[in-house]
């Protein structure tokens, strides 16, 4: 469902914008949507009943950004991560986080080869093109910030030598409410890395069926085989980039944010990262619905999952029982749409 959806766009025109260097033609097009569909397709041969929590998954892979999946234990999301990493023939790598974990367990060391009288860099588990984070916070905020570089730059600098990660980069983590037992918080700087946050939330009646009379027999997992390869989820993300929007859709990106840096309810707005994030989100949502340009409801749709788990909350919103997905939709409800947009 869209956030905000009374807020309306009514009386404005839209065209399609003119194939060119700033725009996609149906060809490009159709080639997002066969990726997009492939890969949501084999996510959904694995889980069950959560048609948007996949979409949303694909959608941030396109975007190249980062996934983070928050819910209470058991109700699939490693399975998630595993099921999107194995839709693509590329390299994947898991990390169990735990509070023993160390930074160069993720990213790598240099180690003296006696051979060679010089140092050798071993690559960590940061080198591949899907890295799966399992319990993300239940390492410490040390090693949790290890990720901080190799998620916004794609790249990892160990002994004053940087070394470029493989494209496309992904980092999908899952983890527990902070409420949880064993858990820290992740810091307000590693969210923001994260394009987007979402919920699986507990099955309905029926898929949980599905799932016990599917499950019981065999590990789904092992029946899903890649539907495309990195070198052509690579070309789709180039794709995505190259889609119109315009300078007032844009204009409506930077007001929803400059708008949570202002509201009453939260003592931290939205990053202009967060600005960023929306709009290549909401740049790979219009592909996978095929148009060739943004409109405002692609931005509304991804506002929660986008902008929610970067926003602050202050004390008096707390003990209203206000929660961050409450404000983006009174940010989406308040903020105006521009003309042309």
């Amino acid at each position: 469902m869209t956030l905000g959806a009374h807020s309306t766009t009514e009386g404005v025109e839209r065209t399609p914008v003119a194939q060119g260097a700033d725009g996609l033609d149906e060809a490009a097009l159709e080639a997002v949507r066969e990726t997009a569909a492939g890969i949501h397709g084999a996510i959904s041969t694995v889980i069950e009943g959560k048609e948007e929590a996949v979409r949303t998954a694909v959608t941030v892979l396109l975007a190249e950004g980062h996934l983070l999946v928050e819910d209470v234990p058991g109700v699939g999301k490693t399975m998630l991560a595993k099921a999107l990493a194995r839709a693509i023939d590329c390299r994947v790598s898991r990390v169990q986080f735990t509070p023993d974990l160390l930074p160069s367990d993720i990213t790598g060391v240099s180690v003296f080869n006696q051979d060679t009288r010089g140092f050798e860099f071993r690559p960590g588990a940061i080198f591949a093109n899907v890295v799966v984070g399992d319990e993300i916070n239940r390492a410490s905020p040390k090693t949790q910030s290890a990720l901080l570089e190799s998620m916004e730059e794609r790249q990892v600098t160990v002994d004053g030598t940087t070394h470029a990660l493989p494209r496309p980069f992904l980092v999908m983590a899952t983890q527990n409410p902070i409420e949880m037992e064993g858990t820290y918080p992740l810091p307000e700087a590693q969210r923001d890395r994260f394009m987007a946050r979402i919920s699986l939330g507990y099955p309905g009646p029926a898929a949980e069926l599905a799932m016990l009379a599917s499950h019981g027999e065999q590990d789904p997992l092992a029946a899903l085989t890649p539907v495309t390869n990195a070198e052509n989820v690579q070309a789709q993300v180039l794709s995505i980039r190259r889609l119109h929007a315009s300078p007032a859709l844009r204009r409506y990106v930077v007001d929803l944010c400059t708008a949570s840096r202002r509201h009453d309810l939260l003592r931290l707005g939205a990053s202009p990262r967060a600005a960023l994030h929306l709009l290549r989100a909401a740049r790979a949502h219009a592909a996978l619905g095929g148009r060739d340009h943004v409109i405002p409801e692609d931005v509304q749709h991804l506002a929660g999952p986008v902008l929610a788990h970067r926003l602050l909350l202050t004390g008096e919103a707390q003990l209203a029982r206000r929660t961050p997905h409450d404000v983006v939709t009174d940010l989406v409800r308040h903020t105006p749409v521009p003309s042309g947009a």
